[in-house]
C-alpha cells in the first residue's frame, strides 16, 4: 500500500509561499522609531547565541521556540517586536577541533588513512554529551563526516576561520526555514573577526572593570578523577 504525503505537502507548500511573503515585504525588519512619532511599545527578546561547532540540533530549536512564540505573541498585541540572532564562536572549542583536523591531516593525509583500531568494552557505552552528539566517532574527520560535510571539503576545517564562516551560514539557514521573526540585519558572530561586537564588549569589560564590578583572582573548584585512577 503506498504511502501519500498530499496534506504534508500541501502544509510545506503554505509554509514556503508565508515565508517567501515575508521575505520580500522585510515584515521581522524593526527600526527605531522617528522622533516625532507616537510611542509605540517595545518588546525585544534574545536567545543565548548557540555555538558554532556544528549544526543546530533540536535542542535548540526546543529552547528557540519559547522566544520565537514570544516575540510573535508580543507582535501581534501591537507592540513593535525586535528579535536579534547571533552566533557563538568564542572560546577554545572551535580551535581545538581546527587544531585536532590538522593534526590528522598531517599525520595520515588528506584524504587520511586511520589504522584500523579494536574497540574496548570501556568505549562502548556513552560515557558523555560530547559522545552522545558524535556517535562512535573519535576522529574530527570522522565527526565531520558524520555531519554530512563533504570530504572534498572538510580540509578547509582545519582552520578555524572556516568553522566561523560555514556553521553560522548553516545556522542562519536553518533558523529561517523555521520561519523564525529575526530582523537578520541585525545578526552577528562573535570573537575579534568581527570588530563592532568585540569593541562592545570590550567597552563593557572595561566599564564594569572601572565600577570594581569585574576582578582578578581565584575561585573554589571540585577537583575531578576517576574512580580508576585511586583519587578521591
Amino acid at each position: 500500500m503506498s504511502t501519500s504525503f498530499a496534506r504534508r505537502d500541501q502544509l510545506l507548500d503554505i509554509q514556503r509561499r508565508a515565508q517567501s511573503l515575508w521575505e520580500s515585504l522585510k515584515v521581522f525588519e524593526v527600526d527605531a522609531p522617528v522622533a516625532d512619532a507616537a510611542a509605540v511599545p517595545k518588546f525585544i527578546c534574545s536567545f543565548p547565541y548557540p555555538y558554532m561547532n556544528g549544526f543546530l540540533h533540536v535542542g535548540h530549536a526546543f529552547t528557540f521556540s519559547k522566544t520565537e512564540f514570544a516575540t510573535g505573541y508580543e507582535r501581534l498585541k501591537g507592540k513593535n517586536a525586535l528579535f536579534p540572532f547571533g552566533f557563538h564562536c568564542t572560546g577554545m572549542p572551535i580551535q581545538a577541533c581546527a587544531n585536532k583536523l590538522k593534526a590528522e591531516l598531517e599525520q595520515y593525509g588528506n584524504p587520511p588513512n586511520f589504522p584500523v583500531e579494536e574497540e574496548s568494552s570501556e568505549n562502548t557505552a556513552m560515557k558523555s554529551k560530547v559522545a552522545a552528539k558524535t556517535g562512535k566517532a573519535k576522529r574530527q574527520w570522522d565527526i565531520l563526516v558524520q555531519s554530512g560535510i563533504s570530504e572534498s571539503e572538510i580540509h578547509k576545517f582545519a582552520s578555524a576561520l572556516e568553522w566561523l564562516r560555514f556553521f553560522p551560514t548553516e545556522g542562519l539557514k536553518d533558523v529561517t526555514a523555521f520561519g523564525a521573526k529575526v530582523d537578520w540585519r541585525r545578526s552577528f558572530i562573535t570573537t575579534s573577526v568581527n570588530p563592532f561586537y568585540d569593541s562592545f564588549i570590550r567597552w563593557q569589560f572595561n566599564l564594569l572593570k572601572s565600577i570594581e564590578k569585574v576582578k582578578f583572582g581565584h575561585r573554589y573548584d571540585l577537583p575531578c578523577a576517576s574512580p580508576d585512577e585511586g583519587k578521591p
